[in-house]
């Protein structure tokens, strides 16, 4: 583990002056990176999200956060980090996942572990100035003036596989107690193994939900549909086989079952009903006050844990926040 825990953040961008804002902030209080969400029909289209984020920063890294391989082709995912990567002067980082949100608004199904594969390894040989040939595409991006890296985000042992394997970085979606990351660390390990990689060829940041206010109870208070949201999608295809105890699967399956990715349809109060609040928050969620939010992020480090990558995109108050957290925890981790 660094000594260093470097931490960013990432966000459904809702408008124009909002997503300045947030990209403004991760400069402005010292976050290493700032990242924007693919999530059609609750915010706006990621890529001009970028450009302005992009426009807005200097030094933190920009990250997408994550898109997918179904809704646009490779190459034209490729090629919009690439003309990103123009703006913001060799900082990009291209995030790709099976799909979530991104995917299930608009009526798709997020992508196999085997394509998926071939997709990050597609994206990744265009963006290292490769002509790459795949996924029913050769194509090349001969004007791209750096390495962009490209990221999976991963919560399942299969997809934790591939990203050891093929991709540059790994966003694990799976937990922050030591268990959590020790299965992680396992799987992603196994896929570096099998590349015939460095375990240091991958890049490691764990996600996780944040929400820190001066009021522990406001910060609890919309808490509930980010980890719903979050939960649903990671725990609920296998809960047994990803860790939740025996007497909360049942739980975590009607989650799966009744929980939406549309915002506006989105019930706060649906994990505490089914009695997972506190389970997920320990799990999945660096939440409550400044103090508590230091504390819970030093135990992620004793964990294993050296990179954050925070969502802030169903906060109660997104910018306090990232204002809170910034001013108030960060220069105390370093």
């Amino acid at each position: 583990m660094n000594s260093r825990m470097r931490v960013g953040f990432f966000f459904w961008p809702y408008t124009p002056d909002y997503t300045r804002r947030m990209a403004a902030l991760a400069d402005e209080l010292g976050f290493d990176m700032v990242g924007v969400a693919d999530t059609p029909g609750n915010a706006m289209d990621p890529w001009v999200a970028m450009t302005l984020a992009a426009q807005q920063t200097r030094r933190a890294r920009l990250a997408m956060c994550v898109t997918n391989a179904v809704t646009r082709h490779p190459a034209i995912t490729a090629t919009a980090a690439a003309s990103i990567d123009l703006i913001a002067g060799g900082r990009t980082i291209l995030g790709v996942g099976a799909g979530h949100s991104g995917v299930a608004n608009v009526g798709a199904a997020p992508t196999p572990p085997s394509e998926l594969r071939d997709a990050v390894a597609y994206m990744r040989g265009l963006l290292s100035g490769e002509h790459s040939t795949a996924v029913g595409a050769a194509a090349e991006i001969p004007w791209r003036r750096g390495r962009v890296p490209v990221y999976l985000a991963a919560s399942g042992p299969k997809a934790l596989h591939v990203a050891g394997a093929v991709a540059d970085g790994v966003f694990v979606n799976y937990g922050l107690g030591p268990e959590h990351v020790a299965r992680a660390e396992a799987h992603v390990a196994a896929g570096v193994s099998e590349a015939g990689r460095s375990r240091a060829d991958v890049d490691t940041w764990y996600i996780a939900c944040l929400d820190c206010a001066e009021d522990r109870a406001m910060a609890f208070k919309k808490l509930g549909n980010i980890l719903g949201f979050v939960a649903a999608y990671i725990l609920g295809r296998d809960p047994a086989g990803r860790g939740v105890p025996a007497n909360l699967v049942p739980a975590i399956q009607e989650l799966k079952r009744i929980y939406t990715t549309r915002q506006d349809a989105m019930d706060t109060a649906l994990v505490e009903r089914l009695g997972l609040f506190d389970y997920l928050r320990g799990r999945l969620a660096v939440a409550g006050t400044p103090d508590d939010c230091l504390e819970q992020v030093r135990a992620a480090a004793a964990a294993g844990i050296d990179g954050l990558m925070f969502t802030v995109s169903l906060a109660s108050d997104p910018v306090q926040a990232v204002e809170l957290f910034g001013r108030r925890v960060l220069p105390r981790l370093r």
